[in-house]
């Protein structure tokens, strides 16, 4: 027997030995997650545990992951994929690309840079170097990568988008406007330019706004930010019944909006319906609990009413949650609260 398991020892540490090398290489010692089990996910890990060299399938699954939202798992596999092979400009423009997203800026920079070494002409890392430039608010720089984009291709809505919310913090309306308006006529379901167009003819009080809001509402029904800024552009032109008709809207598609349970308490309060306005942000704090304007305008209802104790409780929450909140600490001192 003690020389049969001699005979056998050496296949079976050498199994041992394949199976930690398999996981080294990123087979299988961090495939517990359940989205593992996904069968898109799982064959392509199938494929890796058997080319644990192939670069391209790691960025494949890198690419799935990140459309079922594991982005810590994302980033692992770009970062792998960007390891074995270090020609790829798409593996390090992902990267930096969902660093970007998780905010991490100035990690995602050598990575976007990487990819513009490697390829000079890729358009997407320099519309990230772009995005980047808006959000430090270096918009010279942003404009620079924007035109480096619409030198390679003319008709990329992202570039005039990037272009006009640059314009748009620029506070240039006409110029974003323009940007914005272009970005569509190239791409007609450009949401993100739709709903700018939307905002920006608001802010001018042009009923046009509107159909801007109607037709990004019809290209994504899950999203009623659409519905809920009609609301808005009704409220500042104190059409109010039309208001509440578009937060009700928002709120029947949406039971967990709680901006449009906000802005219907705000209207309901203009027209003298306390009891009804209280109960709106009564929805809005137990959809967010931690938010201490609801707390406060809750409290403001109660002591319209003269419901001092209730104003009282509601104005200690909101400071609770904003140790700073000086209105909650005026309502109370108003109150002859402690």
């Amino acid at each position: 027997m003690q020389n049969a398991w001699k005979r056998l020892f050496p296949i079976v540490l050498y199994m041992l030995l394949l199976a930690a090398c398999k996981n080294k290489q990123g087979g299988t010692d961090n495939n517990n997650d359940p989205v593992f089990k996904l069968p898109a996910i799982k064959n392509i890990t199938e494929q890796i545990n058997a080319e644990p060299k192939n670069a391209a399938l790691y960025f494949e699954r890198g690419n799935l992951l990140h459309k079922v939202e594991k982005d810590s798992l994302a980033l692992s596999d770009y970062k792998k994929a960007g390891s074995l092979d270090s020609t790829k400009a798409e593996y390090f423009s992902a990267i930096g690309d969902l660093m970007f997203e998780h905010k991490d800026i100035s990690g995602s920079v050598p990575w976007i840079q990487k990819a513009i070494k490697l390829n000079p002409d890729d358009i997407k890392a320099h519309l990230k170097m772009a995005k980047m430039f808006l959000f430090i608010k270096d918009y010279e720089k942003g404009f620079s990568e924007v035109n480096i984009v619409l030198r390679h291709d003319v008709y990329n809505p992202e570039a005039y988008f990037l272009k006009g919310m640059m314009y748009k913090e620029m506070k240039d309306s006409s110029k974003a406007i323009s940007s914005f308006l272009t970005s569509v006529q190239v791409d007609p379901d450009y949401r993100a330019s739709i709903i700018q167009l939307g905002q920006l003819y608001a802010m001018q009080k042009n009923p046009i706004a509107l159909k801007y809001y109607d037709n990004a509402f019809k290209l994504d029904t899950t999203d009623v930010f659409p519905l809920y800024a009609k609301g808005v552009f009704y409220k500042d032109n104190n059409d109010y019944e039309k208001a509440k008709a578009a937060y009700k809207d928002a709120i029947i598609r949406d039971p967990q909006y709680a901006d449009a349970y906000f802005n219907m308490g705000w209207v309901l309060i203009q027209q003298d319906s306390l009891e009804k306005a209280k109960h709106q942000y009564d929805y809005v704090t137990k959809i967010e609990p931690n938010n201490a304007v609801a707390y406060y305008n809750r409290g403001l209802c109660s002591e319209m009413m003269h419901n001092k104790q209730d104003a009282i409780n509601d104005y200690k929450q909101a400071l609770v949650f904003n140790s700073k909140y000086q209105d909650a600490m005026d309502g109370i001192k108003r109150l002859g609260g402690k």
